[in-house]
């Protein structure tokens, strides 16, 4: 079942429960092992996978404990650089040309022919 479809707390903690108990069956893991890996007792773990609210903290120790932490990247994206940061990254840009100051002379480019590329 997708997180998206789960519109109340409840739901979202029981289908997070139900996959963490499928996560630690999968690694042959008991419930009393896990939870001594994990730090929490095993009645926390046991309300985990039941999905009973807990502390937040509890769930972060067991998917420490399953070695889930760094999905938790998707969970919650690292932002990115905001617009404005990035339009003051670029410096200024000109917006016009100037003309030269008076009394200075430009000097002409002279005329390109064929041969002079070097």
């Amino acid at each position: 079942m997708s997180f998206q479809n789960l519109n109340t707390d409840e739901y979202l903690l029981a289908e997070l429960g139900k996959r963490i108990a499928r996560q630690r069956l999968d690694m042959g893991v008991t419930q009393a092992d896990l939870a001594f890996e994990a730090g929490i007792s095993k009645r926390t773990l046991e309300r985990i996978e039941a999905g009973e609210p807990v502390q937040f903290t509890s769930i972060i120790r067991v998917l420490r404990a399953l070695h889930l932490v760094p999905n938790l990247d998707v969970l919650v994206p690292k932002p990115g650089p905001r617009p404005m940061d990035i339009l003051n990254m670029q410096g200024k840009q000109r917006q016009r040309a100037r003309s030269p100051k008076t009394g200075t002379v430009r000097e002409q480019p002279s005329a390109w022919r064929w041969g002079d590329e070097t």
